[in-house]
């Protein structure tokens, strides 16, 4: 059976698009969401409705995205990565649900977290274990809690 994949075990797929050639492994959550095509989505990933997700994107297992997130093509997301969509949630009341971008072929290490209302740039490299507050402009290095600049890709080796 080339090109064929086994259905995912324990999966809840409802009104999702997935293109062709993506991946979907055992124990992923995917509601009313868009996911490119050639893109791979481990184990115990949880990605909510109207999240976008480009072409050739891979998300490691354990990851959670809400409502609110756009991921750009060629983007990688480390394990554990945890993105967020309001600065000030309430079990119950009003939300004010922020958006945040990740830009084409950026990368976030793993166990990361990336407050909403943020955009990481294109190309841009964030660190593992990092908390993401402000923008991240592309082809920048973030580490840190919170993130700060500790370099720039294509200079001094990086």
């Amino acid at each position: 059976m080339p090109n064929q994949q086994k259905a995912p075990r324990y999966a809840l797929i409802s009104g999702a698009e997935i293109g062709e050639g993506t991946r979907v492994f055992d124990q992923v959550n995917l509601f009313k969401c868009k996911i490119g095509k050639n893109c791979k989505i481990d184990s115990y990933v949880y990605i909510e409705e109207g999240v976008v997700i480009g072409d050739n994107c891979k998300v490691r297992p354990f990851v959670f995205i809400p409502t609110g997130v756009t991921i750009e093509d060629n983007v990688f997301i480390g394990p554990n990565v945890t993105f967020t969509n309001d600065k000030y949630p309430r079990a119950q009341g009003e939300w004010k649900r922020l958006p945040t971008t990740v830009k084409k072929g950026a990368s976030i290490g793993a166990n990361s977290v990336i407050v909403p209302g943020v955009t990481i740039g294109e190309e841009a490299m964030v660190g593992a274990g990092s908390v993401v507050t402000k923008d991240v402009p592309s082809r920048a290095v973030v580490a840190g809690n919170p993130s700060r600049i500790i370099g720039r890709i294509g200079i001094e080796g990086k």
